[in-house]
C-alpha cells in the first residue's frame, strides 16, 4: 500500500549557536501555543475549520473517538510549591522586582486554589469537552439520531470520567433523545491504556542517552529571573537554577482555569517560552515516533486500541443502526495513536527528534488538552459491504491524512486502511 509522507515544512535558516539551524517548529510565537500539551483546546468558543463534505451518495454511519481529558490541575504538589517556595526567599531578602511581587503574589494564590485539585478537571476542562460533544452531534446528526446508539468509555482517572461526562452533556444538549451507555472499568485498560512494559523499559533507556543529549544541546536558559528578582547575585546564590519548568508550567497551565491570571508572556520572552516548550517536546517526541533509538516500537504501544477500534468499526458496519464509540483518556496514549495511523506522515521513520519535530510532530497541535482523534464512516445509503465504506479522520477536528490514496478529498476506502493496519500490528499482538 502506497503511503503518504508528510511534506516538511519549508526550512529557515537561523543562527542558533551551538545547537544548529533552528528547525521551523521554533518560528511559533504565540505563547499559548508554546505551552505544549498544557495548551487549551483551541476550539471552544471559536470553530474548527469546515469539513470538506463527502462524495455523493454517502453518508455517515459510525463514529471512534479517542480524546484526551480536557484542561486539568497540575498533578504533582510540588509543582505548584517550588517557585512559590524560591519566590519568598527572595521577597524576604528584599529582592523582588515589580513583576517578581506580582507574579509571586499569583503563584501562592493559584498554590492555594490547588489544594485538594491536584490533577483534577478544571472548568475550562469541562467546557472543552462539552464544546466538542456538542458539535459532534451537530456535525453528524444521523449518528446522533434516536435510532443510534452511542457507547462512552473512560480510564478510570476521574478527569477523564468528568470529561466523558461533559461531553455526553454537550452531545444531549443538542441530541436528547440519543442511547447512551457509559462506563470506566479497569477492564477495558488494556485498550484505553495499554501498559507496555516492555516498550516503556526501551524508551527510558533511551530518554537516558538520546533525550538526555538533545536537552542539553536545546537547554532551558535566559534571564527571566533577572525580570523577578533585582540582585543578580542574590538569584545565583538563593534561588534554584532548576525552577524555570515549574515557573513555565503554573503559568502556561493558567490558560485552563476561568480566573487565574496570564503572565506567560510578562515573565518570559518568546524564546525562552520556545525553550520551555522544546525541552518537554522532546520528550514527546521520543514517547511516539518510529524510530531505530527507541528499536522503532513505541506507536505499536497502542497497538490494542487501534485493534479495538477496528473491531468495533466490524461490527457497526455489519449494522444498519448508526453507532457511535467514544474514548476519554490520556495524552501518551493518543500522541501514540496517532503515529501508529500515520496521521500526515507521522508515523515514518525518523532518524532523530528533530527531524521529527520538523515534521510536525509538535505537542502544541497534537495533544492540547482535550485533544482528540474521530475516524467518521461513511457509506452509501442501506449498504452493509464493507467494500463500500470509507472512512475521514480529524485530529482535534481538523481533516487529516492517512496512509494511502484517497478516494476522494480526505475520504479512504476502509477495506484498504483495515488490512494495512492489520499487517502492520500483526507482529505485536500477543
Amino acid at each position: 500500500m502506497k503511503r503518504i509522507l508528510a511534506i516538511p515544512a519549508i526550512l529557515l535558516s537561523m543562527a542558533a549557536g551551538a545547537s544548529g539551524a533552528v528547525p521551523s517548529a521554533d518560528l511559533e510565537t504565540d505563547y499559548h501555543k508554546l505551552s505544549g500539551n498544557l495548551r487549551a483546546y483551541p476550539y471552544v468558543d471559536e470553530e474548527p475549520p469546515a469539513q470538506t463534505p463527502p462524495p455523493v451518495g454517502y453518508e455517515p454511519f459510525h463514529l471512534e473517538h479517542y480524546g484526551r481529558h480536557g484542561s486539568r490541575w497540575l498533578i504533582g504538589g510540588n509543582d505548584y510549591l517550588t517557585p512559590v517556595r524560591n519566590l519568598e526567599k527572595a521577597e524576604r531578602a528584599g529582592k523582588l522586582t515589580p513583576l517578581g511581587r506580582e507574579t509571586l503574589e499569583a503563584l501562592r494564590e493559584i498554590e492555594q486554589a490547588s489544594h485538594g485539585r491536584l490533577g483534577e478537571l478544571s472548568d475550562k476542562g469541562a467546557m472543552q469537552h462539552q464544546a466538542i460533544g456538542r458539535r459532534m452531534a451537530r456535525n453528524y446528526p444521523a449518528l446522533f439520531s434516536d435510532s443510534s446508539h452511542l457507547n462512552a468509555k473512560s480510564t478510570v482517572v476521574i478527569r477523564c470520567i468528568l470529561s466523558m461526562l461533559n461531553g455526553l452533556q454537550g452531545i444531549r444538549e443538542v441530541a436528547p433523545q440519543v442511547s447512551v451507555s457509559s462506563d470506566a472499568s479497569y477492564a477495558d485498560m488494556y485498550f484505553m491504556n495499554y501498559d507496555d512494559k516492555p516498550a516503556w523499559k526501551i524508551k527510558d533507556r533511551a530518554e537516558e542517552t538520546v533525550l538526555k543529549d538533545y536537552r542539553e544541546k536545546h537547554k532551558l536558559s535566559g534571564d527571566y529571573l533577572d525580570r523577578l528578582v533585582s540582585d543578580p547575585q542574590f538569584a545565583r546564590d538563593s534561588v534554584e537554577p532548576g525552577i524555570f519548568p515549574y515557573i513555565y508550567w503554573v503559568l502556561a497551565n493558567t490558560q485552563g482555569h476561568t480566573g487565574q491570571p496570564w503572565l506567560l508572556d510578562k515573565v518570559f520572552t518568546v524564546d525562552e517560552t520556545r525553550e520551555a516548550w522544546r525541552y518537554d517536546n522532546g520528550m514527546w517526541t521520543l514517547h511516539c515516533i518510529d524510530t531505530p533509538l527507541t528499536e522503532r516500537r513505541m506507536p505499536y504501544t497502542q497497538r490494542m486500541l487501534l485493534n479495538n477500534i477496528i473491531e468495533s468499526t466490524d461490527t457497526a458496519i455489519n449494522s444498519t443502526r448508526p453507532s457511535v464509540n467514544l474514548r476519554y483518556g490520556h495524552d501518551g496514549i493518543l500522541i501514540n495513536f496517532i503515529t501508529l495511523m500515520d496521521v500526515d506522515g507521522l508515523g515514518r521513520e525518523f532518524g532523530s527528534i528533530e527531524e521529527a519535530e520538523e515534521a510536525g510532530l509538535r505537542s502544541y497541535d497534537l495533544i492540547p488538552m482535550a485533544g482528540n482523534i474521530q475516524l467518521v464512516f461513511y457509506r452509501p445509503v442501506g449498504s452493509t459491504d464493507s467494500d463500500d465504506v470509507l472512512v475521514k479522520a480529524l485530529v482535534n477536528e481538523r481533516e487529516v491524512t492517512l496512509p494511502g490514496e484517497p478516494v476522494s478529498g480526505p475520504y479512504y476506502r476502509w477495506s484498504e486502511l483495515k488490512d494495512y493496519y492489520l499487517r502492520k500490528i500483526a507482529p505485536y499482538m500477543e
